[in-house]
């Protein structure tokens, strides 16, 4: 596996850290008191942290084997995650037009990598 494909695999593993960790984020949210005590002691927010921080140190690893440009799209895929995630975790409603919504954010992160890797080069 080159140099790309592995980090286009660690921006997909820091989505779905990024997106666990929203995940954490509401359910933390759901009980928190709004006292610096209560943000400390809330366990769910602080796994959201911790899993965004793991998240933030696997991004700038894998922007480090390509391109800005072909990895970022990528992060787009949070929005998937954190859908599935919804359902599953607080049973939230996924409608049709958020599927269609999903199918969509797909067709663009292909659309995005493709035009990356066959884009015309500039000759400026």
């Amino acid at each position: 596996m080159n140099t790309q494909y592995k980090s286009i695999v660690l921006v997909l593993i820091c989505t779905l850290f990024t997106s666990v960790a929203q995940a954490f984020y509401k359910a933390g949210a759901n009980k928190l008191v709004y006292t610096f005590q209560g943000l400390i002691t809330n366990y769910q927010i602080i796994i959201g942290l911790v899993l965004y921080a793991i998240g933030s140190i696997i991004l700038i690893k894998a922007l480090k084997g390509a391109d800005l440009s072909v990895l970022y799209p990528i992060i787009a895929t949070s929005y998937i995650w954190v859908t599935i995630l919804s359902g599953i975790v607080f049973n939230e409603i996924i409608t049709f037009l958020k599927i269609v919504g999903v199918f969509f954010i797909i067709l663009g992160v292909a659309a995005m990598g493709y035009g990356s890797r066959n884009g015309v080069e500039s000759t400026s």
